[in-house]
Protein backbone atom coordinates (compact mmCIF):
# COMPACT_ATOMS: atom_id res chain seq x y z
CA UNK A 1 0.00 0.00 0.00
CA UNK A 2 1.45 3.53 -0.97
CA UNK A 3 0.15 6.94 0.03
CA UNK A 4 1.06 9.77 -0.76
CA UNK A 5 0.68 12.83 1.85
CA UNK A 6 -0.34 15.94 0.03
CA UNK A 7 -1.98 19.48 0.62
CA UNK A 8 -0.98 23.14 -0.22
CA UNK A 9 1.96 24.74 1.24
CA UNK A 10 2.28 24.82 5.27
CA UNK A 11 -0.34 22.56 5.81
CA UNK A 12 2.15 20.67 7.82
CA UNK A 13 2.34 17.51 5.53
CA UNK A 14 6.08 16.70 7.20
CA UNK A 15 4.82 16.84 10.58
CA UNK A 16 1.90 14.53 10.17
CA UNK A 17 4.69 12.11 7.82
CA UNK A 18 6.77 12.26 10.80
CA UNK A 19 4.01 11.22 13.20
CA UNK A 20 3.19 8.29 11.03
CA UNK A 21 6.48 7.05 10.50
CA UNK A 22 8.32 8.22 13.75
CA UNK A 23 10.74 10.36 11.51
CA UNK A 24 12.41 13.66 12.07
CA UNK A 25 12.49 15.51 8.16
CA UNK A 26 13.10 19.08 8.49
CA UNK A 27 9.49 20.68 8.90
CA UNK A 28 10.45 23.64 6.12
CA UNK A 29 10.34 21.88 2.85
CA UNK A 30 9.79 24.25 0.37
CA UNK A 31 6.32 24.47 -0.37
CA UNK A 32 6.35 25.35 -4.20
CA UNK A 33 9.87 22.92 -5.36
CA UNK A 34 9.12 19.19 -6.09
CA UNK A 35 10.19 17.47 -3.70
CA UNK A 36 9.49 13.64 -1.80
CA UNK A 37 10.39 11.99 1.13
CA UNK A 38 9.90 8.70 1.64
CA UNK A 39 9.48 6.13 4.68
CA UNK A 40 8.31 2.08 5.01
CA UNK A 41 6.55 1.46 8.29
CA UNK A 42 5.08 -1.78 9.95
CA UNK A 43 1.39 -1.81 9.80
CA UNK A 44 0.61 -2.58 13.66
CA UNK A 45 -1.15 -5.18 14.27
CA UNK A 46 -1.72 -6.94 17.70
CA UNK A 47 -2.93 -10.20 15.95
CA UNK A 48 0.99 -10.54 14.45
CA UNK A 49 2.10 -9.93 18.41
CA UNK A 50 -0.08 -13.01 19.61
CA UNK A 51 0.85 -15.21 17.21
CA UNK A 52 4.47 -14.53 16.88
CA UNK A 53 3.88 -15.53 20.99
CA UNK A 54 2.10 -18.71 19.85
CA UNK A 55 4.92 -19.92 17.30
CA UNK A 56 8.05 -18.30 18.44
CA UNK A 57 9.75 -18.00 14.93
CA UNK A 58 12.83 -16.96 13.50
CA UNK A 59 11.58 -13.92 11.82
CA UNK A 60 8.48 -11.78 12.42
CA UNK A 61 7.16 -9.63 9.20
CA UNK A 62 4.21 -7.20 9.62
CA UNK A 63 2.71 -5.99 6.31
CA UNK A 64 4.18 -2.48 5.33
CA UNK A 65 2.71 0.64 4.25
CA UNK A 66 4.99 3.20 2.17
CA UNK A 67 4.01 6.86 2.79
CA UNK A 68 5.44 9.95 0.35
CA UNK A 69 5.60 13.52 1.54
CA UNK A 70 5.31 15.22 -1.55
CA UNK A 71 5.76 18.84 -1.64
CA UNK A 72 5.67 21.21 -4.50
CA UNK A 73 1.67 21.22 -5.04
CA UNK A 74 0.16 24.26 -5.91
CA UNK A 75 -3.49 26.12 -6.39
CA UNK A 76 -4.77 28.34 -9.10
CA UNK A 77 -2.13 27.43 -11.79
CA UNK A 78 -5.06 26.48 -14.39
CA UNK A 79 -2.04 24.68 -16.16
CA UNK A 80 -2.06 21.41 -14.35
CA UNK A 81 0.63 19.53 -12.10
CA UNK A 82 4.17 19.09 -13.95
CA UNK A 83 5.00 15.57 -16.19
CA UNK A 84 7.32 14.25 -12.84
CA UNK A 85 4.84 15.35 -10.39
CA UNK A 86 1.34 14.30 -12.18
CA UNK A 87 3.58 10.85 -12.40
CA UNK A 88 4.43 10.42 -8.93
CA UNK A 89 0.40 11.25 -8.20
CA UNK A 90 -0.29 8.79 -10.64
CA UNK A 91 1.19 5.60 -8.55
CA UNK A 92 -0.32 6.09 -5.46
CA UNK A 93 -2.81 4.18 -4.22
CA UNK A 94 -4.82 6.37 -2.13
CA UNK A 95 -4.21 10.18 -0.67
CA UNK A 96 -4.30 11.44 2.40
CA UNK A 97 -4.57 15.13 1.86
CA UNK A 98 -3.48 17.73 4.50
CA UNK A 99 -5.68 20.21 5.45
CA UNK A 100 -4.55 22.70 7.97
CA UNK A 101 -6.62 24.35 10.80
CA UNK A 102 -3.87 25.89 12.93
CA UNK A 103 -2.97 29.11 13.26
CA UNK A 104 0.62 30.18 13.80
CA UNK A 105 2.02 33.76 13.25
CA UNK A 106 5.50 32.34 12.52
CA UNK A 107 4.44 30.12 10.03
CA UNK A 108 2.21 32.75 7.59
CA UNK A 109 -0.66 30.55 5.44
CA UNK A 110 0.48 31.34 1.94
CA UNK A 111 -2.80 32.20 1.34
CA UNK A 112 -2.84 34.81 4.03
CA UNK A 113 -5.55 33.25 6.43
CA UNK A 114 -6.08 29.93 7.48
CA UNK A 115 -9.63 28.90 5.30
CA UNK A 116 -9.60 24.84 5.82
CA UNK A 117 -12.76 25.01 3.23
CA UNK A 118 -10.92 27.18 0.72
CA UNK A 119 -7.93 24.99 1.08
CA UNK A 120 -9.81 21.62 0.93
CA UNK A 121 -11.47 22.72 -1.69
CA UNK A 122 -8.56 24.46 -3.58
CA UNK A 123 -6.05 20.92 -4.17
CA UNK A 124 -9.42 18.94 -4.78
CA UNK A 125 -10.14 21.47 -7.56
CA UNK A 126 -6.38 21.38 -9.02
CA UNK A 127 -6.53 17.10 -9.10
CA UNK A 128 -9.86 17.46 -10.82
CA UNK A 129 -8.02 19.85 -13.01
CA UNK A 130 -5.70 17.23 -13.95
CA UNK A 131 -8.31 14.84 -14.65
CA UNK A 132 -9.75 16.81 -17.04
CA UNK A 133 -6.73 17.48 -18.76
CA UNK A 134 -5.90 13.82 -19.24
CA UNK A 135 -9.52 13.17 -20.39
CA UNK A 136 -9.79 16.11 -23.03
CA UNK A 137 -6.35 14.76 -24.23
CA UNK A 138 -7.80 11.13 -24.61
CA UNK A 139 -10.91 12.43 -26.22
CA UNK A 140 -8.62 14.53 -29.16
CA UNK A 141 -7.07 10.93 -29.84
CA UNK A 142 -9.82 9.16 -30.39
CA UNK A 143 -11.39 11.90 -32.57
CA UNK A 144 -8.05 11.42 -34.54
CA UNK A 145 -8.22 8.25 -35.18
CA UNK A 146 -11.67 7.58 -36.06
CA UNK A 147 -11.29 10.64 -39.00
CA UNK A 148 -8.38 8.35 -40.08
CA UNK A 149 -9.91 5.01 -39.51
CA UNK A 150 -7.69 1.89 -40.92
CA UNK A 151 -6.64 0.98 -37.26
CA UNK A 152 -8.89 -0.40 -34.52
CA UNK A 153 -12.42 -1.64 -35.19
CA UNK A 154 -14.98 1.41 -35.29
CA UNK A 155 -16.91 0.05 -32.30
CA UNK A 156 -14.27 -0.29 -30.01
CA UNK A 157 -13.35 3.52 -30.82
CA UNK A 158 -16.72 4.68 -29.92
CA UNK A 159 -17.12 2.72 -26.80
CA UNK A 160 -13.85 4.40 -25.70
CA UNK A 161 -15.46 7.49 -26.89
CA UNK A 162 -18.65 6.74 -24.50
CA UNK A 163 -16.61 6.38 -21.55
CA UNK A 164 -14.44 9.55 -21.84
CA UNK A 165 -17.81 11.48 -22.50
CA UNK A 166 -18.87 10.37 -19.28
CA UNK A 167 -15.55 11.44 -17.46
CA UNK A 168 -15.74 14.30 -18.85
CA UNK A 169 -19.44 14.78 -17.82
CA UNK A 170 -18.85 14.29 -14.48
CA UNK A 171 -15.47 16.40 -13.72
CA UNK A 172 -17.27 19.47 -15.50
CA UNK A 173 -19.96 19.30 -13.01
CA UNK A 174 -17.09 19.58 -10.64
CA UNK A 175 -17.36 16.15 -9.20
CA UNK A 176 -14.84 13.63 -8.71
CA UNK A 177 -14.69 10.45 -10.91
CA UNK A 178 -15.15 8.36 -6.97
CA UNK A 179 -19.21 8.94 -7.39
CA UNK A 180 -18.58 7.28 -10.34
CA UNK A 181 -19.27 3.07 -11.23
CA UNK A 182 -17.41 0.92 -14.08
CA UNK A 183 -17.60 -2.02 -15.61
CA UNK A 184 -14.46 -4.59 -15.95
CA UNK A 185 -13.96 -3.38 -19.78
CA UNK A 186 -14.30 0.34 -18.80
CA UNK A 187 -11.56 -0.85 -16.18
CA UNK A 188 -9.49 -2.10 -18.25
CA UNK A 189 -9.32 0.85 -20.45
CA UNK A 190 -8.68 3.24 -17.69
CA UNK A 191 -6.11 1.00 -16.06
CA UNK A 192 -2.94 3.16 -17.69
CA UNK A 193 -4.49 6.49 -16.63
CA UNK A 194 -3.73 6.23 -12.48
CA UNK A 195 -6.98 9.64 -12.50
CA UNK A 196 -5.95 10.95 -9.43
CA UNK A 197 -9.71 11.60 -8.18
CA UNK A 198 -10.18 7.79 -7.94
CA UNK A 199 -8.12 7.40 -5.89
CA UNK A 200 -9.66 6.93 -2.25
CA UNK A 201 -8.89 10.07 -0.17
CA UNK A 202 -8.48 10.38 3.69
CA UNK A 203 -8.81 13.88 4.47
CA UNK A 204 -6.73 14.72 7.78
CA UNK A 205 -7.77 17.95 9.15
CA UNK A 206 -4.22 19.29 11.34
CA UNK A 207 -5.30 20.70 14.40
CA UNK A 208 -3.53 22.69 17.20
CA UNK A 209 -2.99 21.54 20.54
CA UNK A 210 -6.16 21.26 22.13
CA UNK A 211 -8.00 22.83 19.04
CA UNK A 212 -11.52 21.66 18.21
CA UNK A 213 -11.97 20.23 14.65
CA UNK A 214 -13.96 22.10 12.22
CA UNK A 215 -17.58 21.71 10.93
CA UNK A 216 -17.07 20.71 7.52
CA UNK A 217 -18.40 17.58 5.90
CA UNK A 218 -16.79 15.90 3.01
CA UNK A 219 -19.35 14.11 1.26
CA UNK A 220 -17.91 12.10 -1.88
CA UNK A 221 -17.39 8.48 -1.94
CA UNK A 222 -14.05 6.34 -1.38
CA UNK A 223 -13.50 9.30 1.59
CA UNK A 224 -12.92 9.75 5.22
CA UNK A 225 -12.14 12.66 7.22
CA UNK A 226 -10.46 12.28 10.30
CA UNK A 227 -8.65 15.12 12.80
CA UNK A 228 -5.50 15.31 14.58
CA UNK A 229 -2.93 17.41 16.65
CA UNK A 230 -0.03 17.34 14.24
CA UNK A 231 2.72 18.68 15.99
CA UNK A 232 1.89 16.72 19.05
CA UNK A 233 1.50 13.35 17.45
CA UNK A 234 5.07 14.12 15.83
CA UNK A 235 6.56 14.70 19.42
CA UNK A 236 5.19 11.77 20.87
CA UNK A 237 5.58 9.25 18.05
CA UNK A 238 9.39 10.26 18.47
CA UNK A 239 9.56 9.89 22.43
CA UNK A 240 11.18 5.79 23.23
CA UNK A 241 8.30 3.86 23.42
CA UNK A 242 8.37 2.90 27.40
CA UNK A 243 7.66 7.39 27.20
CA UNK A 244 5.23 7.15 24.84
CA UNK A 245 2.23 6.19 27.01
CA UNK A 246 3.11 8.31 30.00
CA UNK A 247 2.64 11.17 27.43
CA UNK A 248 -0.34 9.79 26.01
CA UNK A 249 -2.25 9.56 29.22
CA UNK A 250 -1.42 13.17 30.21
CA UNK A 251 -2.82 14.87 26.67
CA UNK A 252 -5.46 12.79 26.57
CA UNK A 253 -4.44 10.88 23.19
CA UNK A 254 -6.25 7.23 23.41
CA UNK A 255 -4.37 6.18 20.18
CA UNK A 256 -1.67 7.18 18.02
CA UNK A 257 -2.60 8.50 14.83
CA UNK A 258 -0.64 5.81 13.00
CA UNK A 259 -2.75 3.23 13.97
CA UNK A 260 -5.83 5.40 12.95
CA UNK A 261 -4.92 6.17 9.83
CA UNK A 262 -3.49 3.15 8.66
CA UNK A 263 -7.01 1.45 9.70
CA UNK A 264 -8.75 3.65 7.91
CA UNK A 265 -6.66 3.42 4.78
CA UNK A 266 -7.34 -0.49 5.13
CA UNK A 267 -10.55 0.52 4.74
CA UNK A 268 -11.00 3.09 2.11
CA UNK A 269 -8.71 0.83 -0.35
CA UNK A 270 -10.69 -2.17 0.65
CA UNK A 271 -7.57 -3.77 1.85
CA UNK A 272 -7.35 -6.49 4.75
CA UNK A 273 -5.09 -8.94 6.55
CA UNK A 274 -4.34 -12.83 5.96
CA UNK A 275 -1.21 -14.49 7.77
CA UNK A 276 1.37 -17.32 7.55
CA UNK A 277 2.11 -19.02 10.46
CA UNK A 278 5.48 -21.52 11.19
CA UNK A 279 9.03 -21.98 12.76
CA UNK A 280 10.39 -20.04 10.35
CA UNK A 281 8.24 -16.94 10.18
CA UNK A 282 4.74 -15.58 10.96
CA UNK A 283 4.40 -12.87 8.44
CA UNK A 284 1.13 -10.67 7.73
CA UNK A 285 0.11 -9.87 4.14
CA UNK A 286 -2.16 -7.85 2.54
CA UNK A 287 -4.90 -8.37 0.14
CA UNK A 288 -8.06 -7.10 -1.15
CA UNK A 289 -11.28 -7.78 0.10
CA UNK A 290 -12.97 -10.22 -1.48
CA UNK A 291 -9.84 -11.78 -3.21
CA UNK A 292 -10.23 -16.04 -3.39
CA UNK A 293 -7.61 -18.45 -2.08
CA UNK A 294 -5.38 -18.25 -5.35
CA UNK A 295 -4.77 -14.34 -5.43
CA UNK A 296 -3.84 -14.81 -1.73
CA UNK A 297 -1.73 -17.16 -2.76
CA UNK A 298 0.09 -15.36 -5.57
CA UNK A 299 0.39 -12.53 -3.09
CA UNK A 300 3.19 -14.61 -1.34
CA UNK A 301 4.47 -15.79 -4.77
CA UNK A 302 3.41 -16.49 -7.77
CA UNK A 303 4.67 -20.70 -8.04
CA UNK A 304 2.15 -21.01 -5.14
CA UNK A 305 -0.60 -19.25 -7.44
CA UNK A 306 0.06 -21.19 -10.29
CA UNK A 307 0.37 -24.58 -8.51
CA UNK A 308 -2.27 -24.30 -6.18
CA UNK A 309 -4.22 -27.85 -5.14
CA UNK A 310 -5.80 -26.49 -1.64
CA UNK A 311 -5.21 -23.89 1.05
CA UNK A 312 -5.20 -25.09 4.90
CA UNK A 313 -7.35 -22.15 6.34
CA UNK A 314 -8.47 -21.09 9.83
CA UNK A 315 -9.63 -18.12 11.30
CA UNK A 316 -7.56 -16.58 13.79
CA UNK A 317 -10.13 -15.95 16.58
CA UNK A 318 -10.46 -20.11 15.93
CA UNK A 319 -7.09 -20.85 16.59
CA UNK A 320 -6.97 -18.09 19.57
CA UNK A 321 -10.25 -20.35 20.85
CA UNK A 322 -8.51 -23.61 20.11
CA UNK A 323 -5.09 -22.67 21.63
CA UNK A 324 -2.75 -24.46 19.28
CA UNK A 325 -3.51 -26.08 15.60
CA UNK A 326 -3.29 -29.91 16.86
CA UNK A 327 -6.24 -28.80 18.73
CA UNK A 328 -8.24 -26.65 16.25
CA UNK A 329 -7.64 -30.01 13.42
CA UNK A 330 -9.36 -32.05 16.49
CA UNK A 331 -12.23 -29.45 16.15
CA UNK A 332 -12.71 -29.37 12.99
CA UNK A 333 -12.01 -25.81 12.72
CA UNK A 334 -8.89 -26.10 10.48
CA UNK A 335 -9.74 -26.70 6.97
CA UNK A 336 -9.25 -27.77 3.25
CA UNK A 337 -10.82 -24.60 1.00
CA UNK A 338 -10.78 -24.37 -2.48
CA UNK A 339 -9.32 -22.25 -5.26
CA UNK A 340 -12.92 -20.11 -5.20
CA UNK A 341 -12.51 -19.89 -1.18
CA UNK A 342 -12.93 -15.96 -0.31
CA UNK A 343 -10.30 -14.69 1.85
CA UNK A 344 -11.38 -13.51 5.05
CA UNK A 345 -9.59 -10.76 7.11
CA UNK A 346 -7.68 -12.35 9.83
CA UNK A 347 -7.20 -15.84 7.98
CA UNK A 348 -4.87 -18.41 8.93
CA UNK A 349 -3.55 -20.04 5.74
CA UNK A 350 -1.04 -22.82 4.61
CA UNK A 351 -1.16 -22.93 0.74
CA UNK A 352 -0.22 -26.36 -0.78
CA UNK A 353 0.97 -26.70 -4.47
CA UNK A 354 2.66 -28.44 -7.08
CA UNK A 355 4.92 -26.72 -9.61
Amino acid sequence: MKLGIVGLSQSGKTTVFNALTRGDQPTTMSGTRFEVHTAVVDVPDSRVDILSEMFHPKKTIYAKVTYEDIAGLESGSQKGFSGPMLNLLSQMDGFIHVVRCFDNPSVPHPMGNVNPRRDLEALDAEFLLNDLIQVERKQERLQDELRKGGGRKKDIIQAEMALFEKLHATLSEEQPLRTLTFSKDEEKIMSGFGFLTRKPVLVVFNLADEQTPPDISYPWPHSAVISLQGRLEMELAQLPPEETSIFMEEYGVEELSLSKVIRLSYDLLGLQSFFTVGEDEVRAWTVQRGANAVEAAGVIHTDLAKGFIRAEVISYDDLMSAGSMAEARKQGTLRLEGKEYIVQDGDIMHIRFNV
